[in-house]
């Protein structure tokens, strides 16, 4: 089996709860069709699929862990709705359909993403009062997440984003602080997370952290070059479109063979904290690593 067709086997499982998740609700009709159509549109569940692949490496029930780490992609899925908003990075396609906020309007998409982002914390509460996990391990990875998405996150990497757009003169250092909210602080959470759901000990917990950290960054690195070499079936968004906006890339400032190396680095670093974990689980963890470079080639 191909790492492509494993990965989409892994995400059916977070499929089916997203699927289900906001169901039953009292939500008006309007603002659930406009999360769901979002949630529902497809992606690679990379964020929750890291979470329950790393808490079955340290011992972790991912049946327990499954809600705390679809509650992650409602985080991201919500950024995507507000990053395509007109105000921020005026996008009118996503995975190759309208944006959000072309299929509805600028105000429901803002509440789709709004809504999204706030019943991610019910379900990491759902992951201790119905999945049974420890509240203590609950409440930490909730507060790591909350930090990771927040103003010193992901939010703040936005925010870098809108400044250095169009901007002469960005350097590769300011790049990589960018991208470590806006892209890594996510994915290097999701690894994270799944460390202290499971209880590991510190010393794993920090090698997962730094396996999320290069992932993250090998992830951006070749989304940027993606969007220079890729089709738009495939990209799932115009191509070349952080050109046409002014984006600070890695390809911008280093060209492609470089940000290839330096994706090919970052990967190189991200399969040396898999060392001590042998097994199917760190074989696929291995596998997705080197599958983010393959994306591009």
């Amino acid at each position: 089996m191909t790492i492509k067709r494993e990965l989409a086997g892994r995400a059916d499982e977070v499929e089916r709860f997203l699927a289900s998740c906001l169901r039953g609700r009292d939500i008006p009709e309007r603002l659930l069709a406009s999360m769901e159509y979002s949630l529902l549109a497809g992606g690679k569940r990379l964020r929750p699929v890291l979470t329950l692949s790393w808490a079955r490496v340290l011992g972790g029930d991912p049946s327990a862990v499954l809600p705390f780490a679809s509650g992650l992609e409602c985080i991201h899925t919500y950024s995507l709705i507000h990053d395509d908003l007109p105000c921020m990075d005026d996008d009118d396609l996503r995975r190759g359909k309208p944006s959000n906020h072309k299929a509805f309007d600028e105000a429901t998409a803002i509440l789709a993403g709004d809504g999204l982002l706030t019943e991610a914390f019910g379900f990491f509460c759902d992951a201790g009062l119905a999945g049974g996990l420890p509240p203590e391990r609950v409440l930490r990875a909730t507060g790591l997440v909350a930090e990771a998405a927040g103003a010193v996150g992901m939010v703040g990497g936005q925010a870098l984003d809108m400044e250095y757009t169009g901007r002469a003169g960005v350097t590769l250092e300011e790049l990589r602080g960018l991208h470590a909210r806006k892209t890594g602080a996510l994915i290097s959470v999701a690894c994270r997370a799944g460390a202290v759901l499971a209880g590991a000990p510190e010393a794993d917990e920090a090698r997962t952290l730094e396996y999320g950290r290069n992932l993250g960054v090998a992830f951006q690195i070749m989304d940027d070059v993606l969007d220079l070499v890729a089709d738009e079936a495939t990209l799932g968004k115009p191509v070349g479109s952080d050109v046409e906006k002014g984006k600070n890339t890695y390809p911008a400032l280093v060209g492609l063979d470089e940000s290839r190396r330096l994706a090919a680095r970052s990967v190189d670093r991200a399969l040396e904290c898999l060392a001590p974990y042998p097994g199917e689980e760190s074989a696929f963890l291995a596998g997705l690593a080197r599958y983010i470079l393959e994306r591009a080639s």
